[in-house]
């Protein structure tokens, strides 16, 4: 009865601590892990120690991500290619239902421009940010879960608040960005480069993550001539631009990057002349109503957040 009654309470704070570990981490699978351990922390806890079960729970997430963030710096080390956060991938309809992490990521903060601006902090900065902009936790506390002082969390805060205000580009409506997402498809579909680069954004830049399981961009690429360019040319390598063959409409899939529109790429096998490649997601960020900013997901082990069945 009380073990029932516990878990029933750490239900309630799922979605809660979902979203907290996600936004730390940029990793679903980081997140999912650092909630499950932390029940596995409060079912062996001395219930009566606990005042604020969700403060508390807050804060062990909190040190569980903190550790996984610092492990994946290591990672990131010897990481073939761009790093970038794990996409939630969603359907274009409906409602996202039960899957608490399918919900949290429509709220402004989640969007892919957002947590690839919050992977530039150290991690400690993305801490002391996250749990005190996001979730009002106040320094002592943050400085208890990083072991400083409160001074130090509250600059730990302040320079990455600096970093935050000064590259987080500005929310676009979800009708601006559905149109400027359709306007490059269409383009690419034509496979005119200056087509393409004219519905770019002037400082447009693409950011591939395959970890070297497939062909992406190795390095970032800026401005809408190149990032044209590198897209049209990865559409000719994979030989999706047969003649009389709608690319667009055979091989992607409609679906929302951390809330906005994106595309699925289906996987597809090599066919002789060209090579096969894994499934893959592409996100987008809207500037001014024209794309600025494409994140190609193309390592099939940092998708786990697609949540289309």
């Amino acid at each position: 009865m009380v073990a029932a009654l516990l878990a029933d309470l750490f239900e309630s704070h799922r979605g809660h601590l979902l979203a907290v570990a996600y936004r730390l981490t940029g990793s679903v699978a980081d997140a999912e892990d650092a909630v499950q351990e932390s029940w596995l922390r409060l079912a062996g806890a001395a219930q009566s120690e606990i005042e604020d079960l969700r403060a508390w729970l807050t804060t062990v997430v909190s040190r569980l991500c903190l550790d996984r963030l610092r492990s994946a710096a290591v990672r990131r080390e010897s990481y073939v290619g761009q790093w970038l956060p794990e996409p939630v991938v969603t359907p274009l309809a409906g409602v996202p239902g039960s899957d608490p992490l399918a919900s949290v990521v429509l709220r402004q903060e989640f969007r892919m421009a957002a947590l690839v601006v919050l992977d530039q902090l150290t991690p400690p900065q993305r801490v002391a940010f996250v749990l005190h902009e996001g979730l009002a936790v106040p320094y002592g506390e943050i400085a208890g879960i990083l072991d400083i002082t409160a001074e130090a969390a509250r600059q730990l805060a302040a320079r990455a608040r600096k970093v935050v205000r000064e590259q987080t580009p500005p929310v676009t409506a979800d009708d601006e960005h559905e149109a400027a997402v359709q306007k490059l498809l269409v383009a690419l579909s034509a496979g005119d480069a200056r087509a393409v680069a004219a519905v770019l954004h002037p400082e447009a830049v693409m950011i591939g993550d395959s970890g070297g399981t497939t062909q992406t961009a190795r390095n970032m690429i800026f401005g809408p001539d190149k990032v044209a360019r590198l897209f049209l040319g990865l559409i000719r390598r994979y030989g999706l631009d047969r003649p009389g063959v709608d690319f667009v409409a055979e091989s992607m899939e409609f679906v929302r990057v951390n809330g906005q529109l994106g595309v699925l790429v289906h996987a597809r096998p090599g066919d002789g002349d060209h090579p096969g490649f894994p499934s893959r997601v592409v996100g987008f960020t809207v500037v001014d109503g024209v794309v600025r900013g494409a994140y190609d997901h193309a390592n099939p082990a940092k998708l786990r957040g697609v949540r289309l069945s």
